[in-house]
């Protein structure tokens, strides 16, 4: 297995806060580098739970929920493609579009365990702590005829608690970045399960 670590822990230039992409950059970078369905579908997933989280927990502007919202939407843009080379070409990409360095930090620090980078800030712990239960609940939800209509805290930590049931989730991911980030889990997966549920790809081009 290929190593990923990033080996630095600085990204961007100071100089470039507050640079956003605008929301049809991303559309249009998305569409260019994953094809692939299901991961479209997950890093949407992420971005929205950023974004209402950054409204409704941090009570952040819009102009500021929109930074965790486009690290949401692009912490996995690599991957489908280039998955030998996961977080180091967006990173890039994004260092060249002189995007503000904290945005990118967020995406470098979204697997610690794996990229070599500590979560700092709470978008960097947020990040980590959304991408890998979004992915078990929305596996949750696929096995439901509802879906996430009715779903419940007890179905989905019984489901996390069977280590076969989405296998590549990391259970220890999950808890490592709710332990980082104080936060309770069961309060991060009712938010999830709120949220979730209103995201699809019909409306994303």
């Amino acid at each position: 297995m290929l190593s990923l670590d990033l080996g630095r822990q600085t990204f961007g230039d100071t100089t470039n806060v507050n640079n956003v992409l605008s929301r049809d950059e991303v559309t249009q970078l998305l569409i260019d580098w994953v094809k692939n369905e299901k991961l479209l579908l997950h890093m949407k997933q992420v971005g929205h739970l950023m974004k209402q989280w950054a409204l409704e927990r941090e009570e952040l502007s819009s102009d500021e929920a929109w930074k965790w919202e486009m690290a949401g939407l692009l912490h996995d843009a690599d991957w489908d493609q280039w998955p030998d080379q996961h977080c180091r070409l967006i990173i890039e990409e994004l260092e060249k579009r002189n995007v503000d360095p904290e945005i990118i930090h967020a995406i470098a620090s979204h697997g610690p365990l794996y990229f070599g980078v500590e979560p700092i800030t709470i978008m960097d712990k947020m990040l980590y702590a959304l991408d890998e239960l979004s992915g078990l609940i929305h596996a949750y939800s696929l096995m439901r005829p509802e879906g996430y209509i009715g779903m419940e805290l007890k179905g989905v930590k019984k489901r996390l608690k069977e280590k076969t049931f989405a296998a590549n989730v990391s259970r220890t991911d999950i808890q490592d970045a709710c332990d980082r980030a104080s936060l309770n889990l069961d309060d991060l997966i009712q938010f999830i399960i709120l949220h979730q549920g209103d995201v699809s790809l019909s409306n994303w081009f």
